[in-house]
């Protein structure tokens, strides 16, 4: 079995902080302690490659910093960390988003991963101009992958579909390596959607066999298509040496949540037309009870987040464990994000990646060199 990877969260969706930071599926961002500065995010994204994370998703939406100018500010100041950018297909053109695209890879050094966003949320869609229904939006999803990866082919491409219409388009700044596209969505046009084109398929944190479901389901699909995927999982962490510690912290989160915040937002994700969605709304029930769902798996965090609403609680042997669980379930790749964010990368860099080192599942991307231990000053050294 091949190595898993692990990639991190950039928190431009309105900053980071100790507390849950709320937004995404159309609710607003709640307050944070630290903005989404370059300085911060830089300090993430530092620490991130580090520990030994692949790459760092940055999120997309009227709720966020844009994902393109955020990640190519922080390109600057990191070394080998690759991007996971979110972005909507509908609001960029297919040859410019390959142009992009091509341009990022380029001259980043290959730093370049993307996350295809449809877009879930009619009333959100329409802020940027965008009117189309959900099924048609993925409709288009559809026709716009398969335009850009006929452009990274760098032979001229005419195409005349219900959504984008091009003519002789040829791609000067072709990606080099090609980056690989993550999706994610839980209807059918969804579904059919990343059979058809993507390369990693991800899903929210739902319970181990909930998840392999999913997985057999996509990969059945692609198999249909003459094509197999790699599948990831997007979940947020609370990892500790202790599982008494772990679920102290979840308990400090949750006392930070108050029942008006929670009647707010969920008020608001109800109405969400994400099939994705609604599936994490139902794992928290949106109450404080019975959070958790699956052995350390603690539905919390969903109570005032859109998105990925679960974290994997525990020690970190026990998050060790439950991530095998995943890997059996299919899953080969971890999306993770904590609170604060820089602080739970090393919690689970220098916690969690170790014990799954030892185990034979993961090794650093890009080990650091040693180097003699130094000589305290004044100490004879022998010739």
């Amino acid at each position: 079995m091949a190595a898993l990877k692990f990639h991190w969260f950039l928190p431009t969706n309105g900053g980071d902080g100790r507390q849950v930071v709320g937004g995404g599926h159309g609710t607003p961002a709640g307050a944070a302690g630290r903005p989404a500065s370059v300085a911060y995010l830089g300090q993430i994204a530092r620490s991130a490659e580090q520990l030994g994370f692949e790459a760092a998703l940055t999120p997309t939406g009227a709720w966020c910093e844009d994902a393109w100018i955020s990640t190519a500010m922080l390109a600057s100041v990191s070394e080998r960390l690759k991007f996971l950018v979110a972005f909507r297909p509908g609001l960029t053109a297919p040859f410019l988003a390959a142009q992009m695209a091509g341009t990022f890879q380029n001259l980043s050094g290959g730093r370049l991963l993307l996350n295809v966003v449809t877009g879930g949320e009619s009333h959100e869609q329409r802020m940027y101009g965008d009117f189309l229904d959900k099924d048609a939006r993925y409709e288009r999803c559809g026709e716009f992958l398969r335009i850009v990866r006929d452009l990274w082919s760098g032979k001229p491409v005419t195409f005349d579909g219900t959504h984008f219409q091009l003519s002789d388009a040829v791609l000067a700044q072709i990606p080099d390596p090609l980056p690989l596209v993550y999706f994610g969505g839980s209807s059918p046009a969804a579904l059919d959607v990343a059979a058809r084109h993507v390369d990693v398929y991800l899903t929210w944190g739902e319970p181990p066999v909930a998840v392999a479901a999913k997985v057999d389901r996509v990969r059945s699909l692609a198999a249909e298509q003459g094509r197999s995927l790699a599948f990831g999982l997007r979940v947020h962490t609370i990892a500790r040496d202790t599982a008494e510690e772990a679920w102290a912290e979840a308990d400090r989160l949750l006392a930070g949540i108050s029942e008006e915040q929670i009647r707010k937002v969920q008020d608001g994700l109800r109405r969400s037309e994400s099939e994705g969605q609604q599936r994490m709304l139902a794992l928290n029930g949106g109450t404080k009870d019975g959070l958790e769902i699956h052995p350390n798996l603690w539905a919390g965090v969903g109570l005032v987040r859109g998105g990925a609403g679960t974290a994997l609680v525990g020690s970190h042997q026990q998050v060790a464990d439950l991530i095998e669980q995943y890997v059996e379930a299919g899953i080969s790749e971890f999306v993770l994000s904590g609170y604060p964010h820089l602080e739970e990368a090393y919690r689970f860099g220098e916690g969690v990646l170790p014990e799954l080192a030892a185990r034979g599942l993961w090794h650093h991307p890009a080990p650091g060199r040693h180097t003699v231990a130094a000589v305290p000053f004044g100490t004879r050294v022998a010739s």
